[in-house]
């Protein structure tokens, strides 16, 4: 699980061109980006990487997620993500072997695909249609991820099937609000970086995405 967002507040003086442009460019990438991670998680499927290999892609996106927020001011920035995106979606590959295994396993996947692209659209639609400020919610989001954290960390060493789902499905909460966060400060101009903007967008929709999985796969389980 993966996690990258700065909470600040909006700018007010942000003309209406500029925001819609960013707009423009965010989703324009976040598709580029989805649709790359989804090839790398089918390249590592169709590889059978063992479980150790998609801790070692996690580490690595970590690792590339420092570089991309670094060059995230110029144009050598956008090659990092997709290294990020890349990198993030090879690590997906043996979590989804494993689900796609079960009974009804692909049936699994695509409605978690589904369910997370109904969120998505959803959120994003309501936020840039009411254009309404979501920044109060940055201190409580922040608060729940660090939680979180700390709840998965402790959970590896008690492995309680109860806590897990618990924790993931804290997590869709926390992603959705995140959404929400994440679009209203592009449309409010808390966000002028379509680079930035894309990676926390897509950091949202991945960790939607996993923990829908396994909420569904735990209840099929």
């Amino acid at each position: 699980m993966s996690f990258n967002h700065t909470y600040s507040s909006p700018k007010s003086a942000q003309s209406v061109l500029e925001t819609n442009k960013v707009l423009r460019n965010t989703y324009m990438l976040l598709g580029m980006t989805l649709l790359f991670s989804a090839v790398t998680a089918g390249i590592s499927m169709a590889m059978q990487l063992p479980y150790m290999m998609g801790l070692v892609f996690s580490i690595a996106g970590l690792v590339t997620l420092f570089v991309v927020n670094k060059k995230a001011d110029s144009a050598s920035g956008l090659p990092w993500v997709f290294v990020f995106t890349g990198l993030m979606g090879a690590a997906l590959g043996p979590m989804l072997n494993h689900y796609a295994a079960m009974p009804n396993g692909p049936m699994l996947i695509m409605q978690a695909l589904g369910s997370t692209a109904l969120v998505f659209f959803g959120l994003s639609a309501y936020a840039m249609t009411t254009k309404k400020d979501f920044s109060f919610l940055g201190g409580f989001l922040f608060v729940g991820l660090i939680v979180v954290v700390l709840v998965s960390l402790v959970n590896l060493f008690v492995g309680s099937s109860v806590v897990f789902m618990a924790m993931n499905a804290a997590i869709v909460f926390i992603m959705s609000g995140l959404i929400l966060f994440d679009t209203s400060r592009i449309i409010n101009g808390g966000e002028t970086n379509y680079i930035r903007a894309t990676v926390s967008l897509y950091l949202n929709v991945y960790n939607l995405f996993t923990s829908i999985l396994h909420l569904l796969g735990a209840n099929n389980d």
